[in-house]
Formats: structure tokens, C-alpha cells, sequence
């Protein structure tokens, strides 16, 4: 049954995204006056599908059939993407047969380069528009959580923050002449900024301000790591609990709540450093499980270690704020800004060699796991893991890429350009070349989904 809910999930995800893409390329089609021959959910062989002139038919269609201009509409057998078939269009199916006649008024090769990249760029403008959608009617639903601290409560060791001379008790006051008021705003400008930026962070210590900078060059891990500071407020909790460990003969488990050494409050920062000072002594260590306190004497080993590892959980202050339809609208497009920044930024490490590509890309199997879990967390959830996907679907499509949208782009730039069409047999080559290589990928892809299942 787990596998059947794990498809089902994938199934609706990818039909959602598909859906939604190849929309935007039909009604751009329809809109500029082109007749779109095909609109298919799936790949492969023609299921069943329905047109004005068979109506709903299994099977493929008969080879003369003469549509009349009017669209099929079918469900392809490979439920991975789908297409839509432009008339007169070099495209992944490869059709050339109509190069040989006289190009039509509804053909896409007749009209104006303007209305062509409109049409190319129509199903990516589609997904974001989608992602833009979802976090809109989210934020309008729930509103949003805000942590109005600014204070640094822990600095990791050897992290970004502490490299740049961060220390406990710095109130941030502003990243690159951006005033920040509250810690989301800190973390979404330090990570859209840092993109392309230096850092230039303004804090505020001992009722001293500084000036701390941080070159872009010295941020090689930053998606991987993070930037190695927490708020004030930051509570350790128990993530997991190794076996045959101290921890685990005094009954610690995943999700306690750590709070006191020798009946000192320590915090997500300082219960390390209490742990480690206390190497091969007794210690009394309390902590809460919901609203239970616990206590057990235990003793580290000669490393300082009683066999965990930690997670943060903030438990500072919280303000809680809702937001009327209009006012959650630009919040939404936020989102949609801080999520693009996030995956150009660990595409960006990929390119570069900075990020592993095989940690870092998922493919079908990893797609269907998170897409169940999101949706068994509830629908908010599955909606939002549907967001960060289509934002990815439209950021990768647009790419450069032959076989791609952004691929047509570029045949469409050239043409603007130098005022002469790509020949069709480049076009072709290229296309071929680039589909046999984003197979060889989605293969890659779909075996380190396997490997790492």
C-alpha cells in the first residue's frame, strides 16, 4: 500500500506541474493564433484522449485523420511530463514535414519572433505564476510566524559567522544597507544577498556598532553548511540517540528537550561546552519530554560525549500575523523571490564544483517520497513542495539548453538578432544532441535515486 500512495502522490504532483506548464504554452499558442495540434499529459504512446472530429478514442489515432485544426487531447503512456504540438514548429518530436509545404498564417514559424517568445516562455511564466499562487493563498490561510529577535544566541565553530567575528549577544542591525527587524528577514537577506554580494553585516555589541564584512569568495559552502549562527531562544533537542551510548542507559530519546547540567540552564550553544568540561565525571542532566521534567545522573565518556546529536528548536518569542488577500500578494512573491535565490544559488554550487551533484538533484523516486510525505503532513504542505518543484521546473527549463525553452530562446535570439533563421538541420542536430543528453541525465538521476533509496 505504501508504494501504491508513494505513485499515486507522484502521479498527481507531476500531472499538476505538467498541467500547468504545458497550459501556459497552449493558451499563449491559441492566443497568438496557432493552432496547437496536440496537448498530452505523459509521454510515449497515445492512451486515450478526445478532439472534435473522433471524439473520445483509445489507442492512437489513425495516421489520416485530418484534425481540421482542432487540438487532441490525450493521456500519453509514461506518466513523466508532456507536450504540447505547435503546428510548424521544430520541436522534440522532430516533425519536419511540413518544411516541405508553404508555411501557413496559423503556423508558429509564421508569426512574429515577439509572439514566438511568448509562447516558448509561456509554460515557465506559468509555473512561477502557480508558485506565486500557492504561497499567496498559504500566507493568506496561516499567516506567517515571525521571530522578532536579532540577537545572536550560538556561533558554531569554524562556521562562516564565526570566521567573520560573530559572537554571542550581536544584535544585527543591517546586511548590505538593509535594515532587518527580525530573524526571517535576517536568514532570506543573508542568503539572497550573498548570491552575488559581498556581505557588509552591521551589528550592534555591547552598545558598540561594528562593521563586519564577509567576501563572497569566503561563502564556498554556504547552501551545504548554512552560515553557522542561531537566534537567541535556540533550545537543543535531542535528534537521535546512538546505541549502547550513556544517553541511551538513562532513557534519553529523539525529540527530548535538553535544559539543565548540574542543574545549570544550558542552551543549544553552551550544553556542548558543559558536556565536554565535564569528560569522564558524573553528571546530573535534565530535560523535559512534553510537559514532563526528567533527571538522570550520567557520566561522558573521556571525549566528552554522551551520544547524541543535537537540532535547534526556537522557543523565543513569536509573533503570530495574519494577513487580508491583498497584503499577503507581495509576501507570496517574496517567497517566490527567496525560493528562486535558493535553488539558482545550489545550481550555481553545482556548476561550480562546490556541491555534489549526485546529493544535490532528485529524481523520480525521490520526487514520489517527498511528494508523500509533504501531503501526509497535510495539504498546506503538499501544496508547498508542489511550489519549490514548479519553480525548479521553470528556472531549469528556462535554461540555455537545447531541448529546453530556454533553448528555443536562444534559436529565437539569433533570429532577432541576425535577421536569418538557425537552419533546420542545425536545429535538428541540436535538438537530437540535446534530448539524447537529458536522457543520459534523467537516467543518472533515476540510479542515484535507486542507489539512495
Amino acid at each position: 500500500m505504501a508504494i501504491v500512495s508513494t505513485l499515486f502522490y507522484f502521479i498527481i504532483t507531476i500531472g499538476i506541474l505538467v498541467l500547468v506548464h504545458e497550459s501556459g504554452h497552449f493558451l499563449a499558442a491559441i492566443a497568438c493564433g496557432m493552432r496547437a495540434e496536440v496537448f498530452a499529459l505523459g509521454m510515449g504512446n497515445r492512451v486515450f484522449g478526445w478532439n472534435k472530429v473522433s471524439k473520445f478514442t483509445f489507442g492512437s489515432l489513425k495516421e489520416d485523420l485530418d484534425l481540421q485544426g482542432n487540438t487532441d487531447y490525450r493521456v500519453a503512456a509514461f506518466p513523466i511530463g508532456g507536450y504540447v504540438k505547435i503546428a510548424g514548429m521544430i520541436d522534440e518530436s522532430l516533425d519536419t514535414e511540413f518544411l516541405n509545404k508553404e508555411p501557413q498564417p496559423w503556423e508558429f514559424r509564421s508569426k512574429p519572433i515577439w509572439k514566438r517568445m511568448i509562447v516558448i516562455s509561456a509554460g515557465v511564466m506559468m509555473n512561477l505564476l502557480l508558485a506565486v499562487f500557492i504561497f499567496w493563498g498559504i500566507i493568506f490561510h496561516q499567516g506567517k510566524t515571525i521571530r522578532p529577535v536579532t540577537e545572536i544566541g550560538y556561533v558554531t565553530s569554524n562556521s562562516v559567522a564565526a570566521k567573520a567575528g560573530m559572537q554571542s549577544g550581536d544584535k544585527i542591525i543591517s546586511i548590505n544597507n538593509h535594515p532587518v527587524k527580525q530573524w526571517d528577514e535576517i536568514e532570506s537577506t543573508l542568503y539572497t544577498e550573498s548570491v552575488t554580494n559581498d556581505l557588509t553585516i552591521q551589528i550592534q555589541r555591547s552598545g558598540a556598532v561594528h562593521t563586519l564584512s564577509i567576501r563572497r569568495s569566503e561563502l564556498p559552502d554556504f547552501m551545504k553548511e548554512g552560515f553557522g549562527m542561531f537566534p537567541t531562544g535556540i533550545v537543543p533537542v535531542v535528534e537521535l540517540v546512538d546505541r549502547g551510548k550513556p544517553a541511551e542507559q538513562i532513557g534519553l530519546q529523539s525529540g527530548d528537550t535538553l535544559l539543565a547540567v548540574n542543574e545549570v540552564p544550558v542552551g543549544f550553544g553552551s550544553l556542548q561546552e558543559a558536556i565536554r568540561m565535564n569528560a569522564g565525571k558524573e553528571i546530573l542532566l535534565s530535560w523535559a519530554r512534553g510537559n514532563q521534567r526528567m533527571n538522570a545522573h550520567v557520566r561522558p565518556t573521556a571525549e566528552g560525549r554522551i551520544g547524541i546529536s543535537l537540532s535547534g528548536a526556537y522557543q523565543g518569542p513569536v509573533i503570530h500575523k495574519q494577513y487580508s488577500l491583498f497584503e499577503a500578494l507581495p509576501i507570496g512573491v517574496g517567497e517566490l523571490k527567496t525560493t528562486s535565490v535558493l535553488i539558482l544559488t545550489n545550481l550555481y554550487q553545482i556548476v561550480t564544483g562546490k556541491a555534489s551533484l549526485s546529493k544535490s538533484v532528485g529524481g523520480p523516486v525521490k520526487i514520489a517520497q517527498m511528494a508523500k510525505r509533504s501531503a501526509e503532513d497535510g495539504v498546506l504542505e503538499f501544496f508547498g513542495f508542489i511550489s519549490i518543484l514548479s519553480i525548479s521546473l521553470a528556472l531549469l527549463n528556462i535554461l540555455p539548453f537545447p531541448a529546453l525553452d530556454g533553448g528555443h530562446l536562444v534559436f529565437l535570439v539569433y533570429e532577432a538578432v541576425f535577421r536569418r533563421e538557425v537552419p533546420a538541420k542545425i536545429k535538428i542536430a541540436l535538438q537530437q544532441a540535446g534530448f539524447i543528453l537529458l536522457l543520459v541525465f534523467m537516467a543518472f538521476v533515476l540510479y542515484n535515486d535507486v542507489v539512495n533509496f
